[in-house]
């Protein structure tokens, strides 16, 4: 199948997953070899890659915002391609999800409102909690955007085939998108014109940059993640989504939360290709090859993302394809740490 300038030889994509293991905001070989394993995913989705330094919101996670980070992720996507694989960059602003501890100035984090995500940060030395955000004015707002757009930049000359843009699991243009955390009274807020006007900025801006054929974008309605709560669920992604529709972008990704009829709303609202990590109910977490089967065959999706199967079955088209077996993944080592649960799985030969 073709999802704007790629071409997916299989309808399996790797879903972003956050590994921690950047150090100094830099990817290495390990990860380049982390990468490359799984270069039989139709489509792999790179951890969540802050755009600029006050963007970050986890210990340990990569950046696309300097000529460094543009080289080392280079040596991964040249993996990923020798592999015969193709590799899209997630950029992320995670906004008031962040802590002064991981910016060079301790500066707050930044967001649409000054309220508290409630959650913590982690870190060596114990749990931070997350401090209210300082509200982005309008200098901040042009700002991201022109990140946003930069970081897409250098995902190209890094080597990436296209980015996903992150407005899900309540980082900073999910964070502007719900009423439970904008409470702007400006363009940027009160009703859902204002709401998603951030988020099709940077949808316009990076499409204007690096072209829309090689722009995804992601969305995860109704999910409580990170604090966040929507109460115009329907109506906020039926109107973003519509708005969204003529740029015309590569692909939408849909991470479910239990919220299947959202999906479908949003699947009658969307002219492309719909990428979904699917969730439809309570025991649907983490994903399988069933449900995802079964979503493509009722037609909510074009493709199915995956993710925990993903890190312990790096071949997992060919295990899918033989039905099983499957290794369980070792949850101690999902965030930092070595090769250990990161590069060592076994494959189905193996």
């Amino acid at each position: 199948m073709t999802a704007g300038k790629l071409h997916l030889p299989n309808r399996l994509a790797m879903a972003p997953m956050t590994r921690s293991r950047a150090h100094g905001g830099l990817v290495s070989e390990l990860t380049a070899e982390y990468y490359a394993q799984r270069a039989a995913a139709g489509m792999i989705i790179s951890e969540a890659t802050q755009i600029s330094e006050i963007g970050q919101g986890y210990i340990q996670t990569p950046g696309l915002h300097s000529a460094e980070q543009v080289r080392a992720w280079r040596v991964v996507t040249d993996a990923v391609h020798a592999g015969g694989g193709r590799i899209v960059a997630q950029l992320v602003h995670c906004g008031r999800i962040g802590h002064p501890s991981l910016y060079p100035d301790a500066a707050l984090p930044m967001g649409p409102s000054p309220i508290a995500s409630g959650e913590q940060l982690f870190t060596p030395e114990g749990m931070l909690d997350h401090p209210a955000p300082r509200e982005m004015t309008p200098a901040d707002i042009s700002q991201t955007v022109a990140d946003f757009a930069a970081a897409a930049l250098n995902a190209v000359e890094a080597g990436f085939d296209g980015v996903e843009l992150h407005a899900a699991n309540g980082f900073l243009l999910h964070q502007f998108l719900a009423d439970g955390t904008n409470k702007r009274s400006d363009g940027y807020g009160g009703s859902i014109a204002g709401r998603i006007r951030l988020t099709l900025e940077v949808a316009q801006a990076v499409s204007e940059t690096i072209g829309p054929e090689r722009v995804g974008i992601k969305l995860s309605p109704g999910i409580t993640y990170n604090g966040m709560a929507e109460s115009d669920t329907a109506e906020l992604y039926t109107e973003l989504v519509a708005a969204l529709a003529p740029l015309p972008l590569a692909y939408l990704h849909v991470a479910e939360f239990l919220t299947r009829d959202i999906t479908r709303l949003i699947r009658a609202q969307w002219p492309g290709v719909l990428i979904l990590n699917p969730h439809p109910a309570a025991d649907s977490f983490p994903g399988t090859p069933e449900i995802g089967a079964e979503a493509l065959r009722d037609g909510v999706a074009d493709a199915i993302a995956l993710a925990e199967l993903w890190l312990a079955n790096p071949d997992l088209p060919a295990r899918i394809q033989a039905g099983g077996p499957y290794t369980a993944a070792d949850k101690a080592t999902f965030y930092g740490g070595d090769h250990r649960g990161y590069t060592d799985y076994p494959t189905l030969n193996a």
